[in-house]
């Protein structure tokens, strides 16, 4: 254990970023130029909070006018009685804001566990081991990475509702209505990417970490858990972010496959449904009081992981 925490400390220590002159070669830009750099960031920062606050202030209007009248930062009246009256009646249908909370949440963590676990395995094998088809295997990948999702619906729909199994307890199960099959169709176009962008990442680990592992007396298997995992660990934290968000925000597989199962919709399946038809009676303040609830998971979920995130694009984008 000793010989592994001091590879691993090498490990980091080699990975690291570089610190190079570019903290003191920003201290000697001019006055002028420093100046206009940072009105640049505060106009990018205004552009990028101006939608956020707008949609608070609909979100805080207790008007609940079927169109925005203008801009109020600050409306009249403000409460939060949107917010309370989405909780307790979401949607018409027979199905409240936890239940649809609770399957969002079981699917954006399946999804998300399940794309690092397999992908940093195959990540792993396409790295560092040599078999006959891996460039046509990776080739594949890519081919796969470059479709969009949508295309994929038709087949596995059919895949899907051609998968029935009577079970004891749920009955007579069936894979296209059920969350599981939803979370499959998810992953299969997760999949991809995590294998990417984590093989992308372990190739900037040098061998050589293992290889002193091995010297030490420690297994492949052993050496890539104590070692390759614990480094690698920015670069799973962004495959499981993304994955996250990628099963928290899902729609099209959602609103195809769970035809008439109610008890089964998503929360983006419910904010997809206070539109209305045509968006000309959309209750803007409801619509916006439920952005604001359905976004907010996403947002602790990122500022979680916010330290590894940031330092695995940082990596990724000098060593890549």
């Amino acid at each position: 254990m000793t010989a592994a925490r001091s590879v691993l400390n090498r490990g980091r220590a080699m990975i690291r970023r570089p610190r190079g002159s570019g903290d003191s070669d920003q201290r000697k830009l001019p006055v002028r130029k420093q100046a206009l750099l940072q009105a640049l960031c505060v106009f990018i920062a205004f552009t990028v909070l101006f939608p956020i606050m707008w949609v608070v202030s609909l979100a805080l209007d207790p008007r609940a006018l079927p169109r925005p009248d203008g801009l109020n930062l600050i409306p009249p009246g403000a409460s939060l009685n949107s917010f309370v009256e989405v909780i307790n009646h979401p949607t018409s249908n027979p199905i409240d804001f936890l239940g649809m909370a609770k399957n969002s949440l079981i699917l954006a963590l399946s999804t998300s566990l399940f794309s690092v676990l397999v992908g940093v395995s195959a990540a792993y094998a396409f790295s560092r081991l040599k078999f006959r088809g891996r460039q046509v295997l990776m080739l594949g990948i890519l081919a796969v990475l470059m479709l969009p999702p949508v295309v994929t619906i038709v087949p596995l729909f059919v895949q899907f509702n051609s998968i029935r199994i009577d079970l004891p307890i749920l009955g007579d199960f069936n894979l296209r209505r059920s969350l599981a099959g939803v979370a499959l169709a998810v992953i299969s176009g997760l999949l991809p990417f995590a294998i990417w962008n984590l093989k992308g990442y372990l190739d900037t680990i040098p061998k050589e970490l293992e290889e002193a592992a091995s010297v030490d007396g420690a297994t492949r298997n052993q050496a890539f858990r104590s070692i390759i995992l614990p480094l690698a660990v920015p670069a799973l934290a962004v495959t499981a972010f993304l994955g996250f968000i990628a099963g928290w925000t899902e729609y099209y597989f959602s609103t195809i496959f769970l035809t008439g199962k109610v008890d089964s919709y998503t929360l983006a399946i419910a904010l997809n449904l206070q539109v209305g038809q045509y968006a000309t009676q959309t209750p803007w303040s409801h619509f916006s009081a439920f952005a604001i609830l359905f976004a907010l998971p996403v947002s602790v979920v990122y500022l979680l992981l916010q330290k590894y995130i940031v330092s695995g694009l940082a990596v990724g984008g000098v060593k890549g």
